[in-house]
Parts: C-alpha cells; sequence; structure tokens
C-alpha cells in the first residue's frame, strides 16, 4: 500500500511541477534566457555564447559568470524539446521530482519509519517553495538535489557500506558547480555531517581521506576561479553586506560624536556593525513574515500571497522539533544542525531574506514537520478530528495557494518575468529583412539575449558579428550585432535607411509610424514597434 502511495505523490510532484510549464511562469525572465541560449550554443557548436569552448568552471553570460552546470543539464533537454519555455525549465522540473522522491528515501534511512518518509515526501510535493522554484530555469533547484544527494549519499555510508563517501563528495561537488550559494552552504554541511558521523569517519578514516584527496583534486578549479580571479569574486563582491560601506560610515558617525576615546573605538568598533548586521540577515532566514506569510519580496520567488510554507506548518514544525529533542532522537542533531547552518552563507548577502538563495534548507522544514505530525498522531486522542482537521486547513492552503499562482500571480507580476520580449520578437521578426536598421531599447533590462533566442540565431554567426563592452563593475554589455543596435536612447546611433523602432512606452520617434503595442498581462505597454524611412 505504501509502494502506491509513493509512486502517487510522485505523479503528483509531477503534474504540479509540469501542468502548463510554458505559460506559467508567463515567460523567460533574462536568466532563463541565458541559460536557455548558451545550452543552446553548446548544443550546436560546442562553445558558449561568447566562443569559449565547453567552459569548466563558469559562463561568462552577462558578465556574472554562471556556474556551468544548469547549462550543459539542458543540452539534452534543448535537443528533445527544443529550444522553449519548456525545454529550458525542464531540467529544474526533472531534477525536482527527484528531490522530491530523495526526500522520502532520506526520511526513511534517518527516521527508519515508511510513514514519515511519505509525509515528508509529500509535504514537499506541495511545498510553495519547492514548487515555485522547481517551475523555473533556477539553478539553485538542480543545486538542491545535489546537496540533498550528497547528505543521503554521507548517511549511506554511514549506515551501510563506506565505499559511499566517494558518491557523497561527488554529489557536494556538483552542487557546487551548479549554484554560487552552495560554495558556502556545502562547507557548513559537511561540518555538521563530519559530527554527527565522526565515529564512522574515524572507523573509515583512509576511504574518507582518499575520497577527500580525490574531491579536492577535482574542486581545484572552482576553487581557483572562485577564489584567485577577479571574475569569480565579483558575484560575492557585487551582493556581500561585507562591501558595503554603511555600518563602517555609522561606526565612523559615533565615535566622531564621541571625540573618539577608547572605549568609544571598542563599542562602536566597526566589526560590530558587521556583526550585527549580520547577524540581522541571518534572522531574517526565520522571519515569520517570510515563512508564512508574504514569502519573498521578489514576485519571481513567491507569489506575495503565500508564504514560503503554509500556515499549518507552524504547529508541525515546531512539534517535529520539540519530539527531536525531548526523544533525544540519533539524527536530531543533523536535522536541527542542517536547519541552522542553512542562512549562514546568504546572510552575508544584502538581500535577506532570499528563498533561492537559502533553498538549501530544503528538505529540512518538510522532514521535521512529518516527524511532528506523526508523533502528534501517537499523543491525541480524538485521531479522527485532529486528521480531519490537518488535512482541511492543508487542502484549503494547498487550493488558495494553486487559485493565486495559474490565475493572479502571471498577470500581476508579468512585467517582474520580462514578458513581452518574447510579442515583440515576433512582431519585427517578418520586418526584418525589409530593415536596415533595428534600434531596440536598453532601458527594460537585456534584450539582445531574447533575440537570440527566439530568432534562434546562429551561435557562430553572432560571435562574429557581437559588439560588446564592458562596464565599470565588469558587467559584460552587448551594444549589437547585425542590424540589431541596442541602446537607451535612439540618438546613440547614426541612423539610416529603412529603421525598425522598438522603444518603450511613450518613446516612438517623432514622424515614425507606429506598427503595433506590445502589452503585459495587466494590459501595460511594454514595448512600441514603429518603422520610418531615411534618406540614405
Amino acid at each position: 500500500m505504501k509502494k502506491y502511495l509513493f509512486v502517487s505523490i510522485i505523479l503528483l510532484a509531477s503534474i504540479l511541477r509540469l501542468y502548463h510549464l510554458g505559460s506559467t511562469p508567463p515567460s523567460l525572465y533574462w536568466d532563463e534566457a541565458s541559460l536557455g541560449y548558451n545550452a543552446y550554443s553548446i548544443l550546436k557548436t560546442g562553445h558558449d555564447e561568447h566562443g569559449n569552448f565547453l567552459p569548466l568552471t563558469n559562463f561568462p553570460a552577462f558578465g556574472d559568470y554562471k556556474p556551468p552546470l544548469y547549462i550543459y543539464a539542458t543540452v539534452p533537454s534543448i535537443a528533445i524539446f527544443g529550444l522553449s519555455e519548456f525545454g529550458i525549465r525542464f531540467p529544474s522540473v526533472f531534477f525536482g521530482i527527484l528531490t522530491v522522491a530523495l526526500t522520502y528515501f532520506l526520511a526513511r534511512k534517518i527516521f527508519k519509519n515508511e510513514t514519515v518518509a511519505i509525509l515528508a515526501a509529500f509535504f514537499l510535493a506541495i511545498s510553495p517553495w519547492h514548487l515555485q522554484l522547481s517551475r523555473g530555469a533556477f539553478e539553485g533547484n538542480l543545486a538542491l538535489f545535489f546537496s540533498t544527494l550528497g547528505i543521503y549519499l554521507f548517511a549511506k555510508f554511514a549506515q551501510d557500506k563506506p565505499a559511499y563517501i566517494f558518491p557523497s563528495a561527488l554529489s557536494f561537488l556538483l552542487a557546487m558547480n551548479t549554484f554560487t550559494a552552495q560554495r558556502l552552504f556545502v562547507p557548513f554541511i559537511l561540518l555538521i555531517l563530519a559530527i554527527q558521523f565522526r565515529k564512522q569517519i574515524l572507523d573509515n578514516i583512509k576511504v574518507v581521506a582518499v575520497s577527500a584527496v580525490i574531491a579536492g583534486v577535482l574542486f581545484w578549479p572552482l576553487f581557483n576561479f572562485a577564489t584567485r580571479t577577479m571574475e569569480g569574486r565579483l558575484r560575492f563582491n557585487e551582493v556581500s553586506i561585507f562591501k558595503d560601506l554603511k555600518p563602517s560610515d555609522e561606526s565612523i558617525k559615533y565615535r566622531n560624536q564621541d571625540n573618539n576615546p577608547l572605549i568609544s573605538r571598542v563599542i562602536h568598533n566597526r566589526r560590530l556593525f558587521y556583526a550585527n548586521e549580520y547577524l540581522k540577515h541571518y534572522l531574517d532566514a526565520f522571519n515569520p513574515t517570510f515563512l508564512f506569510t508574504k514569502g519573498d519580496i521578489n514576485p519571481r520567488l513567491s507569489m506575495q500571497e503565500v508564504g514560503e510554507l503554509y500556515y499549518v506548518d507552524i504547529a508541525l514544525i515546531t512539534a517535529g522539533i520539540y519530539f527531536l529533542i525531548s526523544k533525544k532522537h540519533k539524527y536530531g542533531f543533523l536535522l536541527l544542525g542542517w536547519l541552522l547552518v542553512s542562512p549562514l552563507g546568504p546572510a552575508t548577502a544584502r538581500e535577506t531574506p532570499h528563498a533561492l538563495r537559502m533553498i538549501h534548507i530544503l528538505p529540512t522544514f518538510q522532514l521535521i514537520a512529518a516527524f511532528g505530525l506523526y508523533h502528534l498522531y501517537q499523543k491525541i486522542k480524538v485521531k479522527k478530528i485532529f486528521i480531519t482537521a490537518i488535512t482541511l486547513l492543508l487542502v484549503g492552503q494547498f487550493i488558495f495557494y494553486l487559485h493565486i499562482y495559474y490565475v493572479h500571480w502571471p498577470r500581476e507580476y508579468s512585467g517582474e518575468w520580462q514578458y513581452g520580449y518574447k510579442q515583440m520578437v515576433n512582431a519585427i521578426e517578418p520586418l526584418y529583412q525589409e530593415a536596415d536598421q533595428i534600434i531596440v531599447t536598453k532601458n527594460l533590462g537585456r534584450p539582445y539575449i531574447y533575440l537570440l533566442l527566439y530568432l534562434q540565431y546562429p551561435p557562430d554567426k553572432y560571435v562574429q558579428n557581437a559588439k560588446i563592452t564592458r562596464d565599470q563593475f565588469y558587467f559584460i554589455n552587448v551594444d549589437g550585432f547585425e542590424k540589431f543596435h541596442f541602446v537607451y536612447s535612439q540618438n546613440e546611433v547614426e541612423q539610416r535607411g529603412n529603421i525598425i523602432y522598438v522603444m518603450p512606452r511613450g518613446g516612438t520617434p517623432s514622424g515614425a509610424q507606429k506598427i503595433e503595442e506590445i502589452k503585459n498581462l495587466k494590459g501595460e505597454t511594454v514595448f512600441e514597434i514603429s518603422k520610418i524611412s531615411l534618406n540614405q
């Protein structure tokens, strides 16, 4: 019977992640487009969009130097499903489903209880947090599978065979090569695992040491890139609170107000200001508004109407933590340690709480909630009333979540997903042959990647024609290729011949004939497309 339940949960997880995947989220945001086109470029030429052959540690992309694994995982997906929303997002869906299955096996391994394992997998299958990030091309979702696999295989190393330590190490390496945030999470979770399984590690120290050496050799190229190159440090420097001068400025201000005595230099030391800032960012991870009411403030990462967890999880997670501690469960340290170290890396960033950077905290909440529900059921006498109440609360919230996700959220936040670029490309494609110049606004983001993607522009031809510059932050800007010019103002380019303009709302040039307006799902104008013929 429980096997059928497991299969049913995997089927449910698959339906929830695949249904209307090409249209919800409503369009590809620019990172998805970049991942997709680079995978397409690898498929067609073996090179990325900048002409680099099979990149090992990073894809330069926009100058954000993306980890390589999601792009390589997307290559077979695009070969099968085409260069489409579905093809680009399918790897995230696929590994999201696998993570649900893996949660079942991990729960069974650490709890030795089939019911808890079924519950944990079910909770992850319907999790707003996991569903939201499984349905977009988010590298973090793929990395979550590998880090969870690494934890599961480490547990198998401790319980079953020492040989599992090597695939565990490989899984953690894959996670770090998939998503930048994993490079800070993996060392912390390895520390928790080392403490939890210290006896088994000491008993098998030779195989652990050999695996560590091999993993270290394989990790070296990524470590070298991340720590010794300007490009590798760029992303950390961009988002880190420790590069923010505000705490340091506050420290100086207070010391100056006190005339800078010794006691003031101690109390108002800038390191204490940074430590306080870090602690605030760490605690943001457990903010009830983030977890239970609104979710991430970024509408791409949350619907704004539902938290990352359901309200019923408040009781179940609280009960789970209580029973893990009161029963002195063998793996209580592992689960609670995993929960508590997960925000340590994301807390270094300016934007907190951040659902994507902290995705590796899953599936701890679901594992703990399943454990809590199971033991609450054992304790409560009115079992039928208890189960009925839990079921009604959960089903009610789940239906509300689905309604908001499919009906309201795509319309309200289509702009956050750069809706309109695909429609713009489709509108100008028939006009391409008659145009001498196509001038496209950069005010709404990075238009070049959408033109490459939806025109399926040959990657080798693009490498030859692209006009690329770098800004002061070393981000890569594409100013044009072939007939296309990407500008903030139309006056940046010398204009001649038959010109197609793609401008923001109200930006149609004087004298140009408006052809079409591209609107988002709220009916707001995104682009105005017009044309004009100028004397040569």
